[in-house]
């Protein structure tokens, strides 16, 4: 039976952390230069348009 590479595991979850961590830095970074722009809420053009095609796919009757 093979042995188990801890060290190989140990490493990739090392690699996965590291660049969960650096992604998060570049996210606060861009948040902070662009504070609206990125501020997690859809656009109001976005809300109008996703209620023109509900309205549009329904027929009145």
């Amino acid at each position: 039976m093979a042995k188990t590479n801890f060290q190989y595991e140990k490493r990739q979850k090392e690699l996965e952390k590291k660049k969960k961590a650096e992604e998060k830095a570049k996210r606060k970074l861009e948040a902070k230069n662009n504070p609206k722009a990125d501020d997690g809420t859809p656009d109001a053009a976005d809300e109008d348009e996703a209620d023109g095609d509900e309205a549009e796919a329904t027929p009145a009757a």
